[in-house]
């Protein structure tokens, strides 16, 4: 053992005072008696002449020795020769990815890799450096050449595994960055494996500390909830057992946090089983799958993250839609092209279906005999009669100089110069409708909400212009089915972790709030860019709030899960291949210094706290009486003293 402050030794002469204070003789409280009176001058010189007294046994003296000790000791930074992986300039890469969660090596990777760098810190000798970089989604440096072992201990240890995948190129042209103007370089890569393809090659040498001792996983691999409109909702789900062993497990279904159904599941080593489900209850918004071993299984499952998926399922477009019309092909061909629907000709003789009900209704040059309009959203052609929505007031000549509303969604692209319009009609009592195309007379087109319905209107037959064979029939159409199904904020309804989400909210709103799953909340302002969420590190549901002031437009939902296969796959690699190297286990072939001087710190604390405590118990404790003393003898009869007179 080696010492790295010896002059620190000279401190150990702070046990002198110590012993003397033990030698030193105690102030007393005399108290006169009458057997002892003759002799007080004498004693009284004695003590006077004799201020120390022998040094006696003490366990407070050995106790407080022992603690000064030890603490001299610490300072002066003991060590021992170790052998280490590396030394010098060093970058130690944690691997911080979702497969890092897995439990094989107890209590947990990242909890082995955290020791693994521990143990190179703890043999740093005072020249060499050490850079600690965290590999996750977006890499991050915890310490920049540091030789604090305080520090580095510390970051180590704050820091925590992500549930995503780790972008390893980029970590590794981070740890690249540390190599300018060294001469002994290294980079010590502790993970378990499962770096992709093609990575650039690093400066310096790479050392591998594997991580990890099974491969035995099963876990979620897809999961997606779709229909067709007018269809049930169909859950397509995968499964993968990335182990060597066939896994018994049970298949948990929620919808909106309700559980549906569970069923038993046998996936057999290294194979994918699929689930479909079209027998699922309608009217849900959320599904949430789990997997759960069964009773039975003795296959370990190692890693959880995998083990719940989440979906969010939106009913397609405008759903179902009725078309009430003479034989306009023009109509039935708009309606069948648009995706999302799923349209129904109804026979005009025989009125309005009673036993079913549509989203949506197209009602052309026709309304029901009795005046009473169906109870949903109606988008009215040539209107024939009057109804409680509007009266009709006459027909106008269309003279021309169509002009358009630009500021509403619901014209966007819209070009109406080149359309033709024979004639229209005249419609009063329609102040709930906004006027979308209109010519000197009035409006060809209106739209607008009354009585919780979307009700658009196209005053002229179809049949009286040229509209169907302008580009302005399919932009009109399809701008009036997205208003009818409000265009989506959310882009995207899944999204693996780390990905990012455009946001496109309505033209009214000007916030966005979203909430992530643990609660943490981001208010993106609309106005200031592109509106850009990327903080989706965790798995699970998100949140999505479009606001204009403090009123709420709309809430939507998307999913961020896992479904990353090389991160499932958490069988651990013994080699890697970096650029053209390819690197296995790295050995302790450095020598390094493992200080002491913490563990002597804490036995000094024991020490200390062991002196203490017997203090307090000798301070506290009542002390017995003193037994009372005999009669004291006559001096003759007082044998082997100096003054004892003899005997006669």
């Amino acid at each position: 053992m080696s010492f790295l402050i010896p002059a620190a030794g000279l401190l150990g002469l702070l046990a002198v005072p110590i012993v003397l204070l033990y030698m030193l003789r105690l102030r007393r409280r005399e108290t006169e008696v009458s057997s002892t009176y003759l002799w007080s001058q004498v004693l009284r010189d004695h003590e006077a002449n004799a201020p120390w007294q022998r040094l006696r046994r003490s366990l407070l003296l050995l106790l407080q020795l022992l603690v000064v000790g030890l603490l001299v000791l610490a300072l002066m930074r003991p060590f021992i020769l170790t052998p280490t992986v590396t030394t010098g300039r060093t970058v130690i890469l944690l691997d911080a990815s979702a497969s890092m969660n897995a439990t094989d090596a107890l209590p947990s990777r990242w909890e082995a890799a955290q020791r693994e760098a521990l143990d190179i810190v703890d043999a740093l000798s005072p020249t060499d450096s050490v850079t600690v970089i965290r590999a996750a989604a977006v890499p991050e440096v915890l310490a920049s050449a540091s030789s604090d072992p305080a520090l580095l201990r510390s970051v180590i240890l704050d820091a925590e595994p992500s549930q995503g995948p780790a972008d390893w190129p980029a970590a590794l042209t981070l740890a690249a960055g540390g190599a300018a103007g060294a001469e002994n370089f290294s980079v010590v890569l502790i993970s378990d494996g499962g770096l992709p393809a093609n990575l650039p090659a690093i400066p310096g040498s790479l050392r591998y500390v594997p991580i990890g001792h099974s491969g035995e996983n099963a876990g979620i691999t897809a999961l997606s909830a779709r229909a067709r409109a007018g269809q049930p909702p169909q859950v397509f789900i995968e499964l993968t057992n990335f182990g060597d062993q066939d896994v018994e497990t049970i298949l948990s279904i929620k919808l909106d946090g309700e559980l549906d159904r569970a069923a038993r599941m046998t996936i057999p080593a290294r194979s994918a089983a699929v689930s479909f489900f079209t027998d699922l209850q309608t009217g849900f918004t959320t599904l949430e799958a789990g997997l759960t071993p069964a009773s039975t299984s003795r296959v370990p499952d190692y890693l959880a993250v995998d083990d719940t998926a989440w979906a969010v399922y939106n009913a397609p477009g405008a759903g179902r839609v009725l078309l009430m019309t003479p034989g306009n092909i023009y109509l039935r061909q708009a309606l069948t092209s648009l995706p999302d629907l799923e349209a129904y000709e109804g026979r005009l003789q025989d009125g309005l279906p009673t036993d079913q009900r549509f989203d949506l209704y197209v009602l052309d040059s026709w309304l029901p005999e009795d005046g009473v309009l169906p109870d949903g959203d109606l988008l009215i052609i040539n209107p024939p009669a009057d109804t409680d929505l509007f009266v009709r007031a006459g027909i106008s000549v269309a003279t021309g100089n169509p002009r358009v509303r630009r500021d509403d969604p619901r014209t966007q692209y819209l070009n109406f110069n080149n359309v033709n319009v024979l004639d229209f009609t005249v419609l009063e009592g329609v102040a709930w409708a906004e006027p979308l195309v209109t010519v000197d007379g009035g409006p060809l087109v209106l739209a607008g909400e009354e009585g919780g319905r979307q009700v658009a209107i196209i005053t002229f037959d179809l049949h009286d212009s040229d509209l169907p064979l302008q580009i302005a029939w399919p932009v009109l159409l399809a701008n009036l089915m997205q208003w009818y199904t409000p265009a989506r904020a959310v882009s995207q309804e899944a999204l693996p972790i780390g990905g990012t989400l455009a946001l496109t909210p309505s033209f009214e709103a000007d916030a966005v709030r979203v909430t992530r799953p643990d609660g943490r909340t981001t208010t993106l302002r609309v106005g200031e860019g592109p509106l850009i969420y990327a903080d989706t590190t965790l798995p699970g549901l998100y949140t999505v709030d479009t606001y204009a002031g403090a009123e709420l437009l709309q809430s939507e939902l998307f999913a961020v899960n896992l479904f990353d296969r090389a991160e499932s796959l958490i069988r651990p690699v013994g080699r890697l291949t970096i650029g053209a190297d390819e690197v296995g286990e790295a050995g302790r072939e450095e020598i390094g210094q493992r200080e002491l001087w913490v563990l002597l710190a804490l036995l000094a604390l024991a020490a200390l706290s062991v002196e203490w405590a017997v203090y307090w118990r000798r301070m506290r404790l009542p002390r017995p009486a003193a037994p009372a003393r005999a009669a004291p003898r006559p001096a003759a009869m007082r044998p082997g003293r100096w003054w004892a007179p003899r005997r006669r």
